[in-house]
């Protein structure tokens, strides 16, 4: 094909294997597509049933395999037995507020005593802290679950051993060899850690303690002395699939089971405060991962980016329709808030980036910008460039710092690197993302230091972005039929990526701007098949010429299947993500799969 995109991308059809196509066929009964999308995948044979009917039986491992599984599981008994006051430390994050809310929830069906606290991002920052212990400490809490966080949290441990109080962590960010002085660190990135479960972000890490816990409490019949009904945890996978599609963590093996599973007890909804949030968004449709990452996500969220930092974990927590709405409606509007305070510091900021756009990192810098946002806006410009991204706000001498990074750069490593060189105050994170605070003396020598560091991978990350495309497809193939059958694959997200499809030889039929900044608009192929489309932010791109004039431009589509369900009304739209032209006058030729 002699094609030029006109976003700069690269389109690259994906290799796959025929013969694997015909076996899949004849062994599972499986069209053309769904084999053929299969194949690409690599998935072996012994691993195909799994994959296209993911149990969560098929998939759990015995919690014990993670490191200090089975010592948490027993001080947990030892605080069931002596009727010991909890306390569970959360980020402020919807990873760590699902992760809170899970031990809550575990603990009120259990009817123990606790405590959560969820420190203020912008006058406490993230992790565990003196301040926050002390906090719970005063409340008379005997033990400490840190959850999303503690990994590296040697300071506020030291007290809380000082003060005769006993932590465990409960994490998944990358460690260092040297570990804080916890009663038990339960954490799949340890280095010492032989599970093979680094893929699962907090949330999964703690449904695997309550895995564990609750294993144990059966196996001593501690729930029929106590007259306490057996949780049943598939119930809790509203809030493990949650925290897994939020926190970007791959989706394979456990964690695709976990959301699978957690997106029909999601539709459910016998969680108050999700379903308020629901309510309040005007979801009307089953749920799917956009809803999570995209919708119900940023609200939990805002909360500890623009507002009350624990009213994600409270949200899920609350069991009073009132409360919930009050809190959820809050959530709502802080979400309104974060949104025109990233707009703004996109704005501020773009420029900047422009100007370093050669750097191999782009590393920006600004005083008092808003620390709740520069996570967003870091990602943003990250996807803009195709570069790792570090912007850093500055508050007098200290710069305190959010970072995301693409495949193949781990920035987490690299930031715990630069804090055990003492360049850093103290940060942490993982492959994709991260943060740190810094003297501002301080900020050349980093950047020196992650310029070093890029420098000794394949600097042909950051080259012109590849567009990995499965398949080509006809027009007539935007229809129910083939939905579902590229669907069996759900649900996707990181490590197992929606299907991207070419449709080639497309004219506008007309186009119209929603929501000031997207485009929906009607395509027509060579055989006279039209289709409704949608280009989100496209008002502002390269791609809004061609989807809003009606003209005799042929150009080709590349982009996924998209479900839209309206009073009980399914359509399937096309979710443009890039248009490519020929260099030479195109000609009407209908495509390969229908």
């Amino acid at each position: 094909m002699n094609l030029v995109s006109v976003t700069g991308k690269s389109w690259i059809l994906k290799k796959f294997n025929q013969q694997k196509i015909l076996y899949l066929k004849d062994n599972f009964l499986l069209d053309e597509i769904t084999a053929k999308l299969i194949s690409i995948r690599n998935i072996k044979k012994e691993d195909i049933s799994s994959f296209l009917n993911p149990l969560i039986k098929n998939y759990l491992p015995n919690p014990n395999t993670l490191m200090d599984m089975e010592k948490s599981t027993n001080r947990m008994l030892k605080a069931l037995q002596n009727k010991e006051k909890i306390g569970v430390f959360g980020d402020y994050d919807v990873d760590g507020a699902t992760s809170t809310a899970l031990l809550g929830r575990y603990f009120d069906n259990l009817k123990l005593d606790y405590e959560i606290y969820i420190p203020d991002r912008k006058t406490e920052g993230y992790g565990p802290s003196i301040k926050g212990f002390k906090d719970l400490i005063s409340k008379n809490v005997n033990i400490i679950f840190t959850v999303d966080c503690g990994t590296l949290s040697f300071e506020a441990i030291d007290y809380a051993k000082k003060n005769n109080i006993d932590v465990i962590v409960i994490d998944h960010h990358q460690s260092q060899v040297n570990l804080p002085n916890a009663y038990s660190i339960i954490n799949p990135n340890r280095i010492d850690d032989k599970s093979n479960l680094q893929y699962l972000c907090a949330a999964g890490v703690s449904f695997m303690f309550l895995v564990s816990i609750n294993k144990e409490l059966r196996s001593i019949n501690w729930f029929e002395q106590n007259q306490i009904d057996e949780p049943n945890l598939i119930n809790y996978l509203d809030f493990v699939s949650l925290g897994t599609v939020c926190d970007v963590v791959p989706l394979v093996g456990l964690n695709r089971a976990i959301v699978k599973q957690g997106l029909k007890i999601l539709n459910t909804k016998k969680n108050i405060g999700l379903k308020t949030l629901f309510d309040i968004c005007k979801i009307e449709t089953s749920p799917s991962t956009y809803h999570l990452g995209y919708v119900l996500g940023p609200r939990i969220n805002a909360g500890g980016r623009v507002g009350k930092c624990s009213h994600g974990a409270n949200l899920l927590l609350n069991a009073s329709p009132k409360e919930a709405f009050k809190i959820a409606s809050e959530l709502n509007q802080f979400n309104k808030e974060r949104q025109m305070l990233e707009k703004d510091l996109i704005e501020k900021i773009s420029s900047k980036a422009q100007a370093k756009s050669n750097d191999p990192v782009l590393i920006l810098e600004g005083k008092n910008l808003h620390e709740g946002v520069i996570g967003i806006v870091a990602s943003r410009i990250k996807e803009k460039f195709n570069k790792p991204t570090i912007i850093i706000s500055i508050n007098n001498n200290i710069g305190k710092a959010s970072a995301r990074s693409i495949l193949g750069f781990d920035i987490g490593s690299i930031i715990i690197s630069a804090t055990q060189e003492k360049i850093l105050i103290k940060g942490g994170g993982h492959k994709m993302a991260g943060g740190f605070s810094i003297d501002i003396t301080k900020i050349g020598k980093f950047k020196d230091f992650v310029f070093n560091k890029f420098k000794r991978v394949n600097e042909d990350l950051t080259q012109k972005k590849p567009l990995l495309i499965d398949s080509k497809i006809a027009p007539s193939a935007i229809n129910i039929e083939f939905y579902n059958k590229v669907n069996i694959l759900s649900p996707f997200g990181s490590g197992n990526p929606e299907p991207k499809f070419v449709i080639e030889n497309l004219k506008t039929v007309n186009g119209s701007i929603v929501g000031e900044k997207h485009i929906k608009s009607v395509l027509i192929g060579p055989e006279g098949s039209s289709f409704k489309t949608m280009a989100f932010n496209a008002t502002e791109s390269s791609l809004g010429p061609y989807l809003l004039k009606k003209n005799n431009n042929i150009f080709d589509i590349a982009g996924k299947l998209s479900l839209n369900e309206w009073r009980g009304q399914k359509n399937v739209e096309f979710i443009i993500d890039d248009i490519s032209v020929n260099k030479n006058e195109k000609k009407m030729v209908p495509s390969s799969i229908g």
